[in-house]
């Protein structure tokens, strides 16, 4: 094992993903949390993890970790990584990293008042595919970029009591799913100047359908479809005007793009190749920002994931979904 000692707090579908790409990449894994004991010690015995805490209070004062991974319902993160943070932990948060954008302005204050990294793990971002897509939009090989589009649409469930469908717990596929194309546009646009939104409430009030377009800076557009009733292709193009990528299934994962010119030449290939889910190259990057002393990502910083949080609630405001006690 190398680098900081990880904590997990909870032992969801996404923890145990997670750390099995920490364990992949031979991270060191220490502690893991959760409100039911029974669970954390499943979590720990599945992980080889030393302590099994039977609490969130427990494991963040834990002096045997680090940095924590907040791995709860969108409900819960804001106050699950101020307990990390004002325990003296770095934080890596489960994307979204807040139900809204106050809730992510105030994380992003604690954790500047601590001194401590504030990390979103949007994972795609740090993915060798994406690192590459960077490279090629900033050597100017596109041209000027034009449009940006993609799609995170999966078939998950219809049941009411699915978190995903239950406002309590930042349900809908916008905050679950849609936050990836638009982190991802985001990325290559840079922030909307306009958003315009139209989508499908379920019974429960929460959002099964999602589109959305927008109007970035020098006129660009974007777009995306998500949904969590249907799967579609869940593929992605930066449109240039000399040359555009489209990026193959499932794009926001380890995959495939080429980079092609308006008249059909094949000019890159990318193809990924990478050991688990991928969910590990943001860990290593939060272990390289901490042993540098700093406490921002360059890829994602705080800032920018505070302003996506407030992209989002004005499409949840278009569309119409409220949560409970946020109006």
């Amino acid at each position: 094992m190398t680098g900081l000692r990880w904590g997990i707090l909870a032992t969801g579908g996404i923890a145990h993903a997670f750390t099995h790409d920490l364990r992949t990449a031979g991270r060191d894994v220490t502690a893991v949390g959760s409100r039911r004991p029974d669970a954390s010690q499943a979590f720990a015995d599945e992980f080889g993890i030393a302590h099994a805490h039977a609490s969130y209070e427990a494991l963040v004062e834990d002096d045997d970790v680090d940095i924590v991974y907040i791995a709860t319902p969108h409900s819960r993160h804001f106050e699950d990584a101020a307990l990390a943070l004002q325990a003296g932990k770095h934080v890596l948060i489960e994307k979204p990293v807040t139900l809204d954008a106050d809730e992510a302005t105030a994380l992003r204050d604690i954790a500047a008042d601590a001194g401590l990294l504030a990390m979103e793990a949007m994972w795609t971002r740090y993915l060798p595919h994406m690192v590459r897509i960077r490279e090629i939009v900033a050597a100017g090989t596109l041209g000027e970029v034009r449009t940006v589009f993609a799609d995170h649409t999966q078939r998950i469930s219809a049941d009411p009591a699915h978190r995903l469908n239950a406002l309590a717990l930042g349900g809908g596929a916008l905050l679950d799913l849609g936050i990836y194309p638009v982190s991802f546009i985001w990325d290559i646009l840079g922030a909307p100047t306009t958003i315009r939104a139209l989508g499908r409430l379920a019974d429960t009030g929460a959002d099964s359908e999602v589109a959305a377009a927008m109007v970035h800076a020098g006129g660009a557009l974007s777009s995306f479809v998500t949904s969590s009733r249907g799967a579609g292709p869940n593929t992605a193009s930066v449109v240039g005007s000399e040359a555009r990528i489209d990026i193959d299934r499932v794009w926001y994962t380890p995959t495939s793009f080429r980079v092609v010119t308006p008249d059909g030449e094949v000019v890159e290939e990318f193809r990924s190749e990478v050991e688990g889910r991928g969910m590990q190259f943001q860990a290593l990057y939060a272990e390289e920002l901490i042993a540098a002393g700093r406490t921002d990502s360059e890829l994602l910083p705080f800032a920018e994931s505070v302003a996506i949080m407030a992209a989002l609630d004005e499409i949840r405001a278009q569309v119409g979904v409220v949560y409970p006690d946020k109006g």
